[in-house]
């Protein structure tokens, strides 16, 4: 019924030719459900997505929403609480009855939340570069997939530092253990000996790194290169860096590449004895071009002069325009209609270049690396062209016969040689 009063108030507005009108009409507004921690370990990263959910809504709203409609934030905090995630998305979907979800960070968060998404048939949209090795019908990966971000940052190791020996460095849960999975794999595909790839975990909030920074300086008494690769989440950032400053490590002596840490999380840092580690994304505030000159503009407006922008904020922008114009294509909220318009959806990146929904509703959008700089920002140091992002990557034996593909072949696990759908759901 709600739907039915939408497109009624959208055919009003039409004939009206005012939006002020449509928004009259309109019985119920379009709610825009925004899942990030605002509170907990993940609060220094999420809030900002929060806050990025409020400004682009506020903009949409202010050039007459959506089908003619409001646009409402239903905004709520899961805490960095991993099973809250679940809960909060069911209140979501079925009390506040939102027509599509914005949020998670965490890989574990995200696997929380999926089997309500999928139960319920709700839309989610995660913003933030993951681990791959999963597709769902319900959800839209607009962060990177390790094709995007882990592969080509490990790359940038071996052919430009002439890095011999590896420090896989992450927080214990999904997203850094899959990845290091990959990694191992394809480093030893690319001749690096398993006893020269160290592998840790450490809990989330994690603070005493001085043992951690400890071995992995060992590694290096034999004269070898040794690179970190960094999966650490949150604010445990703060403190594996301070470590890093008090032990004298340099980029020089030891490069870092990060994954999970931007511009926001090094706003809370000294970056001082931070110069030319690494960070690779798809997205930095140092990117010079119209377009992200206008979004920091507008942010600074919006959040205060001092807050900075990053990766998944470009990820939620390029999401959140993209089902705008996918609910305007298919006249509706309704999920099966929106998720059909979705393919192929087309939107300027910040960076230069069109991001791309693909069928296996990841985006292809440019991968970049960048260096650390004294004022907390990123020179850019290498960027590519647009990467099609893979849900299931070729450097494990069992994920290197499956494709995702929504659009023709309905499944998001194929089998290329058996040509058989494996699974049509995502709880893996």
């Amino acid at each position: 019924m709600a739907q039915k009063l939408k497109q009624t108030a959208l055919i009003a507005a039409t004939l009206m030719g005012t939006t002020t009108m449509a928004f009259a009409e309109c019985a119920d507004p379009i709610k825009v459900g925004v899942l990030h921690s605002l509170s907990g370990t993940m609060a220094i990263s999420e809030t900002t997505l929060k806050d990025t959910m409020l400004m682009l809504i506020e903009k949409q709203n202010a050039a007459g929403g959506v089908l003619g409609c409001e646009i409402e934030a239903v905004v709520v905090d899961p805490a960095s609480d991993w099973p809250l995630f679940a809960e909060k998305a069911r209140e979501l979907l079925t009390v506040h009855e939102v027509d599509v979800i914005f949020g998670n960070w965490t890989s574990v968060s995200r696997k929380s939340v999926l089997p309500v998404i999928e139960e319920l048939n709700g839309l989610l949209f995660y913003p933030v570069q993951y681990e791959g090795e999963e597709s769902s019908k319900n959800v839209f990966y607009t962060g990177a997939a390790p094709n995007q971000q882990a592969i080509p940052a490990v790359d940038y190791f071996l052919e430009e530092l002439g890095v011999e020996k590896f420090a896989l460095l992450g927080t214990d849960y999904v997203y850094p253990r899959t990845t290091n999975n990959i990694l191992e794999q394809y480093l030893q595909d690319n001749g690096i000996a398993t006893d020269d790839i160290f592998v840790n975990y450490t809990p989330f909030g994690h603070s005493d790194w001085a043992t951690i920074v400890a071995d992995v300086v060992a590694l290096g008494e034999d004269g070898k290169q040794v690179g970190v690769i960094s999966t650490i989440n949150g604010d445990a950032n703060i403190g594996f860096y301070k470590e890093l400053a008090a032990a004298g490590v340099s980029a020089d002596d030891i490069p870092v590449v990060a994954f999970s840490v931007g511009e926001e999380e090094l706003s809370g840092l000294d970056t001082s004895n931070l110069v030319g580690h690494l960070a690779a994304w798809n997205y930095f505030q140092s990117a010079e071009t119209d377009a992200n000159a206008e979004f920091i503009s507008a942010w600074k407006d919006f959040a205060g002069e001092e807050r900075v922008t990053n990766d998944p904020m470009e990820a939620h922008y390029i999401g959140f325009n993209m089902w705008v114009n996918a609910v305007t294509s298919a006249g509706t909220t309704e999920v099966d209609a929106v998720r059909t318009a979705m393919y192929g959806q087309e939107f300027p990146n910040l960076t230069g270049g069109t991001a791309v929904m693909l069928p296996n509703h990841h985006l292809a959008k440019p991968v970049l690396i960048g260096e650390i700089t004294a004022d907390g920002q990123f020179d850019i140091i290498s960027q590519t062209k647009e990467v099609p992002g893979d849900a299931w990557t070729d450097f494990l034996p069992a994920s290197k016969v499956l494709t995702s593909d929504w659009k023709d072949l309905g499944c998001g696990m194929y089998n290329i040689e058996t040509k058989t759908c494996v699974q049509l759901t995502s709880n893996y």
